[in-house]
C-alpha cells in the first residue's frame, strides 16, 4: 500500500460513515434542549399546566369565594344531563358545519375567480379587499353588522323596504338570529380561508391540466378529476382548522345577541363563559371546558380518519 492509499485510508475512517469530521458524530443533546426551551416554556405555562389545572379543577365545586370542595365525578355527571349545554353544543355544531360549508365552498370558487387569469392590479384588488375583513377586530365588525342589519335604521333594512320588502328580526327571531352570524362570520373570515385555497390552486401543476385538455376533456372534467384532486390535501387543511375555529365562537354572539333570543344562538363557549365567569361554578366551568376539548379532538380525529378516503397525497 503506497504512502497516499495509506493517508486516504486513515482519513476516510477519521471522517466517519457520513463524510463528517471526527468529533461531530454525535448529537448534543442540551443544545437541542436549549433551542426548544422557548417553545416548551409557553406550552407549558399556557397550555398544559392550565389543561392539568382545568382538569383538577372539574374534580371540585369551587365559586372562587369559598374553599373548593371534592365532589368526585358529579361534575361529569352534570354535563351529561345539562340540557342548556346540550342545546349549546347543537348551536355550536349548526354554526361549525354550516362554517365548514361555506367557507370551503367559497374560498375554492373565490379562488378559482381570481386564479383565472385576469388582470394583476384587478386581482390585487379582489385579494385585498376579500382579506381586509378578516384584519379588523371581532367586536368592530360585531357592531358594524349590528348597526347595519338593525331593523328600525339599519342601511340593510333601509334598502329592503324601499323594495317593499319587510325586513325580518335579523337578531331577534330566532329562526333569522343563528343564520344572521353564519353570515357575519362569512364575511369576517372568509379572506383567510380564500388565501389558503389560492396558495393551494397554484400549486396544481400546470403540465397535468395541458395534457387532459389535450387529451379531450372539457374544463369541468379537468377541474374534478384533476384540479380538486390535486388540492384535496389544502382543502383537508382547510376544513379542520376552520371547524376548529368556528367552535370556540364568542364574540360576536356575546356582542350581538348575548346568546338570544331564547338561546337560539348561545355556543357552547358563551355558555362555559357564563358558567365560569358569571355565575361563579369554576369546577363545572372546568368540566364544560373539558367537554370542548374532548369534542374538538374527537371531531379532528374524525377528520383525519376520513382524509385517508378522499384526500390525494401526492
Amino acid at each position: 500500500m503506497t504512502v497516499a492509499t495509506d493517508v486516504a485510508v486513515r482519513d476516510r475512517r477519521d471522517t466517519g460513515r457520513a463524510g463528517r469530521p471526527a468529533g461531530t458524530g454525535r448529537a448534543n443533546p442540551l443544545a437541542g434542549w436549549l433551542f426548544l426551551s422557548p417553545s416548551l416554556l409557553l406550552f407549558a405555562v399556557f397550555i398544559l399546566g392550565p389543561f392539568m389545572v382545568g382538569l383538577g379543577m372539574s374534580l371540585f365545586s369551587y365559586d372562587l369565594l369559598t374553599p373548593p370542595k371534592f365532589v368526585g365525578l358529579d361534575n361529569f355527571r352534570r354535563v351529561v344531563e345539562d340540557g342548556l349545554l346540550l342545546h349549546s353544543l347543537r348551536n355550536t355544531f349548526v354554526f361549525a358545519f354550516a362554517s365548514m360549508v361555506t367557507h370551503l365552498a367559497g374560498g375554492l370558487l373565490l379562488a378559482i375567480a381570481v386564479n383565472r387569469g385576469i388582470n394583476k392590479v384587478l386581482s390585487y384588488f379582489v385579494r385585498t379587499a376579500v382579506f381586509f375583513p378578516f384584519l379588523i377586530s371581532w367586536a368592530a365588525v360585531a357592531l358594524l353588522w349590528k348597526y347595519v342589519l338593525d331593523p328600525t335604521f339599519g342601511i340593510f333594512s333601509y334598502y329592503l323596504k324601499e323594495l317593499s320588502i319587510d325586513p325580518p328580526g335579523w337578531f331577534t327571531d330566532p329562526a333569522w338570529a343563528l343564520p344572521s352570524i353564519i353570515g357575519i362570520d362569512f364575511w369576517h373570515t372568509i379572506g383567510y380561508t380564500f388565501l389558503i385555497m389560492l396558495a393551494g390552486l397554484q400549486t396544481v401543476p400546470s403540465e397535468m391540466v395541458e395534457a387532459a385538455r389535450c387529451d379531450g376533456a372539457n374544463r369541468f372534467q379537468t377541474f374534478f378529476h384533476i384540479t380538486l384532486p390535486m388540492m384535496s390535501p389544502t382543502m383537508f387543511f382547510a376544513s379542520v382548522i376552520t371547524f376548529i375555529g368556528a367552535f370556540q365562537i364568542f364574540d360576536p354572539i356575546q356582542i350581538i345577541t348575548r346568546g338570544g333570543p331564547n338561546d337560539s344562538t348561545i355556543s357552547v363557549v358563551m355558555y362555559l363563559y357564563q358558567t365560569t365567569f358569571q355565575a361563579f361554578q369554576v369546577g363545572y366551568g372546568s368540566t364544560i371546558a373539558l367537554a370542548v376539548f374532548v369534542v374538538i379532538m374527537g371531531v379532528t380525529l374524525l377528520q383525519f380518519w376520513g382524509s385517508r378516503k378522499w384526500v390525494h397525497n401526492a
